[in-house]
């Protein structure tokens, strides 16, 4: 039997010399391994009390939606800025060269409400803390967050102290 890693393709050298890049397609593209994939990020979930799914735009809508399905939860998507039809609040995040800014439906969350947010992958962290924000100002409370990969060496995690943050695979480098 494959390990969820057997699936991740590496392209060294992308986008810039050195780097090792973890392509989340080729898990994508395999029934087996987006199988594996979903069904080991609901194991991460196991004895977590929640009541809705978010996921980030948009690798995170790729796992975050199956996952709210199996477990029959509602889906709330967190939007890159100008996305989204009604009325809106956002957070800005620190990107390598400059800034970005995400969205969430002000309806999305009532106050209370536990939420689990989804990515495919966590890197430096910011969408994430951005996500987080977003959650906690409409009031709803971060039960946990997941990922199926972390690259451990951009400390990604350190954002995000104080949350319960999981991940399938934890690739040391950057």
């Amino acid at each position: 039997m494959k390990k969820m890693e057997d699936y991740v393709r590496t392209i060294p050298d992308f986008p810039e010399p050195g780097i090792l890049f973890r392509d989340v397609t080729s898990v994508l593209q395999d029934p087996d391994g987006l199988k594996l994939a979903i069904d080991s990020m609901i194991q991460l979930l196991d004895g977590t009390d929640f009541d809705v799914v978010a996921g980030t735009e948009s690798r995170g809508f790729m796992f975050g939606v199956p996952i709210a399905y199996q477990l029959g939860k509602a889906f709330i998507p967190v939007r890159k800025k100008g996305k989204l039809p009604c009325e809106t609040i956002s957070a800005e995040y620190a990107l390598e060269y400059g800034t970005a800014e995400i969205e969430i439906h002000k309806d999305a969350i009532k106050p209370g409400q536990r939420v689990v947010l989804v990515d495919d992958l966590i890197a430096t962290g910011g969408t994430i803390e951005a996500s987080i924000r977003l959650v906690e100002q409409l009031g709803g409370k971060v039960a946990k967050v997941i990922f199926l990969m972390e690259l451990a060496g951009l400390k990604g995690r350190e954002k995000l102290a104080g949350y319960e943050v999981a991940s399938v695979i934890s690739y040391e480098g950057k």
